[in-house]
């Protein structure tokens, strides 16, 4: 789990400067019309932070819960990151990592052993689940950025 800390910290202390680059208009422009914006990709990391940070402490305080699945598109519709600034969704963002951080560094052996299951799929722990959370971070970044570190 150490490396997924590692990797997140990583994001969290060079991400805000990478998107700071791009103009309010650059992150609304739409890549394909059925691709989301870079607005709406940081919109969704958010939603997966928040969605995350709940397993993340719920599953500590109570093993074997059965969390609900995240219905991203809906989501991020009805929450219009498209119409956020650029500069808040960045903030939030990097505010809401710095704080998984914080979870993942105070996270227990006993807490990273804990078990759930998210919308009724096979059982994970906690440590393989913040990893899922980092992997799935990267993959969105990779895709609106190219290479941007590491």
């Amino acid at each position: 789990m150490q490396n997924a800390i590692d990797r997140l910290r990583f994001a969290v202390q060079t991400l805000p400067g990478v998107l700071a680059q791009y103009s309010e208009t650059e992150s609304e422009q739409r890549p394909s019309p059925e691709r989301w914006t870079k607005k709406e990709v940081i919109g969704h990391l958010i939603d997966s932070a928040s969605n995350n940070h709940q397993r993340f402490v719920r599953g500590q305080l109570a093993a074997g819960q059965d969390f609900p699945r995240y219905e991203q598109e809906r989501w991020v519709r009805v929450q219009n990151y498209q119409g956020a600034r650029w500069a808040d969704l960045i903030d939030l963002w990097r505010a809401y990592n710095t704080h998984l951080l914080h979870v993942a560094e105070n996270m227990s052996t006993e807490g990273r052993r804990a078990t759930c299951r998210v919308g009724g799929a096979a059982e994970v722990t906690l440590e393989w689940l913040f990893t899922d959370y980092v992997d799935h971070l990267e993959h969105h970044l990779r895709k609106v950025l190219g290479a941007w570190g590491q």
